[in-house]
């Protein structure tokens, strides 16, 4: 049978079914799609057009980066070390105000789509203003989004109040439905800065179009304090009282839980997306990971962006994930290696109304999948590769990633984008936050 490409390594983990590592396996892959998963010994019955050879190498799903401000990339490293709300309020709203603009949005997020595909991420769910051009960065790397249609009730460059930034986002959500690698959800950006208006209309609007909401929650202590201060309640119960709390719902970062919000939680489907180094990079306080596990809530990791992380590596994220959760639950045995990187899959998958696409190594599934190198002075021995990937390896051991069955980056080298011209452009803005 004659296909487009044979990918032969020396373990394949599919992700599905769960607890598989796969020695000596090929990936099949035909017209976009995982055709078949099989042992090398019975390759001979495909005539692939192109055979790819990784004898060192262990293949699995593209990483799934659950939440990102990707056009945030030129603020990296720009106000360090502070606070949440000082970190917003006094520096990088300010500096979002001199600078953002179409131009700047397109630039930063072509930026984060070159960082994000050496890392070996296919697929990333966005937050951002002028988020087209979010979404024409991903389409010009080749790569997977989720663009956020972002709601906030104060001005900016791009809309003036809450009922302008929902006309824009129905828009580009129109715009984008024929895209077969770009979807959308609303993107309000969190309890406090989105009131309740705006908030129902967006449950009404995301049932009709079935599309999720993506949303900062119960991200700081003081978060929840004002929320008491202002409306009575915690920031959840209020969105509860709203009726947002459903399947829909992407919780960010969650470090502020009780035992029954993890349980209402659980009962209503919502998804948490974690961001571990963020949240200790800000101090803003630890999700109860292991706890959300037990509780059978679907967990999935993000970067945030990489003015507050900073970089937007999934491999570092996984590994944070997995020791932050051992020493908060006081259990070595929680967030193990193969749960976190399900996290990194699957579970995100799942969360962005992606399973049926990606997420996993199934036939009929988008060939979405990366190769990491396992061969070198860092990660030898392996005695199990999943460990290896979650405890020891490094981003820069990713060497080829496919979406679509499209090879963009081939052993190291980016073939969608220039890399030159997008560190050009990163200076160049460097020099006009400076200037600013």
């Amino acid at each position: 049978m004659k296909i487009d490409t044979l990918i032969t390594a020396r373990w394949v983990i599919p992700i599905e079914p769960a607890h598989t590592i796969h020695d000596n396996y090929a990936v099949a892959i035909h017209d976009g799609r995982i055709l078949e998963v099989l042992p090398q010994n019975q390759i001979n019955k495909y005539q692939p057009q192109s055979q790819i050879d990784l004898p060192q190498h262990v293949v699995l799903p593209g990483l799934i980066n659950a939440h990102t401000h990707a056009a945030m990339n030129p603020l990296r490293g720009s106000a360090d070390d502070l606070p949440l709300m000082t970190w917003l309020q006094e520096h990088i709203w300010p500096a979002e105000q001199k600078l953002v603009s179409a131009n700047y949005v397109y630039d930063g997020s072509l930026h984060a789509c070159a960082e994000m595909i050496r890392g070996g991420i296919t697929c990333f769910n966005d937050m951002y203003f002028f988020a087209e051009q979010t979404a024409r960065a991903a389409e010009q790397a080749g790569m997977r989004a989720v663009i956020g249609l972002i709601v906030i009730d104060f001005p900016s460059a791009y809309a003036q109040n809450a009922k302008e930034y929902l006309h824009k986002g129905l828009q580009l959500h129109d715009q984008l439905r024929s895209n077969h690698l770009i979807t959308t959800a609303f993107a309000p950006h969190a309890p406090y800065t989105v009131s309740d208006a705006p908030l129902r209309e967006i449950v009404t609007l995301a049932e009709e179009l079935d599309i999720p909401v993506h949303m900062h929650v119960h991200e700081t202590a003081d978060e929840v304090q004002q929320s008491l201060q202002q409306h009575g309640m915690r920031p959840l119960a209020r969105l509860q009282q709203l009726g947002l709390i459903s399947p829909r719902l992407l919780a960010v970062h969650m470090t502020q839980l009780d035992s029954s919000e993890i349980s209402q939680l659980a009962q209503a489907g919502a998804h948490v997306m974690h961001c571990p180094e963020s949240n200790l990079k800000l101090a803003s306080g630890f999700c109860p990971l292991q706890t959300l596990l037990n509780s059978n809530v679907n967990v999935c990791l993000g970067t945030d962006g990489a003015a507050s992380n900073n970089d937007l590596d999934m491999f570092g994220e996984m590994r944070t994930a997995a020791l932050l959760a051992k020493g908060v639950a006081q259990d070595a045995r929680a967030a193990d290696a193969e749960s976190v990187l399900r996290m990194a899959t699957i579970n995100a998958a799942r969360a962005l109304g992606l399973e049926d696409r990606i997420g996993s190594l199934k036939p009929g599934k988008a060939a979405d999948m990366i190769a990491v190198n396992l061969h070198s002075i860092e990660t030898l021995p392996v005695f199990n590769p999943i460990s290896q990937l979650v405890y020891a390896a490094g981003r820069h051991q990713v060497t080829d990633v496919w979406v679509a069955g499209r090879h963009i980056m081939k052993e190291r080298t980016l073939t969608t984008l220039d890399t030159n011209e997008i560190l050009t452009k990163v200076r160049d803005w460097q020099t006009k936050l400076v200037n600013a």
